[in-house]
């Protein structure tokens, strides 16, 4: 009786392992397989949140918005003096560490967003005072002039002064008291100055007397 029940084991056993191809290829999916699989499930095919035909709609409004809120460097310095004005840099953080006009705010033009402006201008009466690399001259090492080449020469040079998206984007987050300063103003004029890291004198550029002859050391 033991011995019929330890054969029909062994009859099972023998035919489970043969079902068994161990020649054959195991197919398992990889993670970038199921992961692509779940994300086709949850994330379905829209369209992006990039608006172009409403940016230009916004981009014409602000225009004819723009032509009375630019300002000339006496009339800029003068507002700037309000407790209830800010000079804007929206450069990037590394121009900005290294030079940029005396007592303006920094946020990065790519930080731009309704918490982070919220947080810097807090208050839409503000009023805010714009400039970029485009309103400085003389110094291309931390203010380089943004201008494209042409295509052709028959073309003149694009200026792509940051004071236009700058100026655009603040509109449409609905800051209306921005103006935009208009003149070219060179870093030796002596009615703006400059703070930051590049500013700093290079104690390394000091230069000891030469002793004469005959001196004492």
């Amino acid at each position: 009786m033991l011995s019929q029940s330890f054969f029909l084991v062994a009859q099972y056993l023998s035919i489970l392992f043969s079902t068994l191809d161990s020649t054959a290829p195991i197919t398992q999916a990889t993670p970038n397989q199921a992961t692509s699989v779940s994300t086709n499930e949850l994330s379905p095919d829209l369209p992006s949140k990039v608006d172009f035909e409403g940016f230009l709609k916004l981009s014409e409004e602000t225009y004819q918005y723009r032509k009375d809120r630019l300002v000339d460097l006496d009339l800029f310095l003068e507002m700037a003096k309000d407790s209830n004005t800010i000079i804007l840099d929206t450069r990037s953080d590394k121009m900005y560490a290294m030079k940029h006009v005396k007592g303006a705010v920094h946020l990065n033009f790519a930080d731009f967003n309704v918490f982070d402006l919220m947080r810097v201008i807090p208050s839409q009466d503000t009023r805010i005072l714009i400039y970029c690399n485009n309103n400085i001259n003389d110094d291309e090492l931390f203010f380089p002039s943004k201008m494209a080449r042409p295509v052709t020469p028959s073309r003149k040079p694009i200026s792509l002064a940051l004071n236009i998206p700058t100026f655009i984007n603040l509109y449409g987050y609905g800051y209306r008291n921005i103006y935009e300063l208009s003149s070219l103003v060179s870093v030796m004029d002596r009615r703006v100055q400059f703070e930051g890291a590049a500013t700093v004198p290079n104690v390394n550029s000091f230069q000891v007397p030469l002793l004469s002859k005959g001196s004492k050391k």
